[in-house]
């Protein structure tokens, strides 16, 4: 059975038990994918974000980690919010930091029991990794992270445009050949 799935879509919209929010290291909202998903889970989703203690002045989740929450009024039961990497030109830990978003973020999953998790995909967008191989980085941690794990059963990788979603795809394709 083939675990993982690529769609164009709306994230906020989809039947799973968590999705992953490309959020900001205050975790308080935003734009793109974070103003999306806070707008559709809800106030209550701010109110817990703000419950999340501050790990330094500003800063609830380090870019590279994951934190969760309830999903509110969201189709999904959590809200996993990962910090994705600004694009400074590759040679400032950019790879090692996209890929420990997928694996913090698979592993919350994974510890809450959720079996089925969606990305978007992270940094892609305002933080401007280039989409070709933040989607070869998403997909590649994921194809290792599944192969020794077996609580999640669905991983859906979601592009709200036809763009990122045959990125999405294109990356799959080489993650899951031999």
């Amino acid at each position: 059975m083939n675990r993982i799935e690529i769609v164009r879509g709306d994230i906020t919209r989809l039947d799973v038990n968590a999705i992953v929010n490309a959020a900001n290291e205050r975790m308080l909202g935003g734009g793109g994918v974070d103003g999306a998903i806070h707008r559709a889970a809800g106030p209550e989703l701010l109110a817990a974000c703000r419950r999340i203690p501050e790990v330094r002045p500003g800063v609830r989740c380090p870019t590279g980690e994951a934190r969760i929450t309830d999903g509110f009024r969201l189709p999904s039961r959590y809200v996993i919010h990962t910090v994705g990497p600004v694009w400074r030109g590759g040679e400032h830990g950019e790879p090692e930091l996209l890929a420990s978003c997928y694996r913090s973020s698979l592993r919350l999953a994974a510890e809450h029991e959720s079996g089925s998790i969606a990305f978007p995909a992270i940094s892609a967008g305002v933080y401007g990794y280039p989409l070709g191989a933040a989607c070869a980085i998403a997909l590649s941690t994921t194809v290792e992270f599944l192969a020794h794990d077996r609580t999640i059963d669905r991983v859906v990788f979601v592009g709200f445009s036809a763009d990122v979603a045959a990125a999405l795809r294109a990356a799959y394709r080489r993650a899951a050949s031999p």
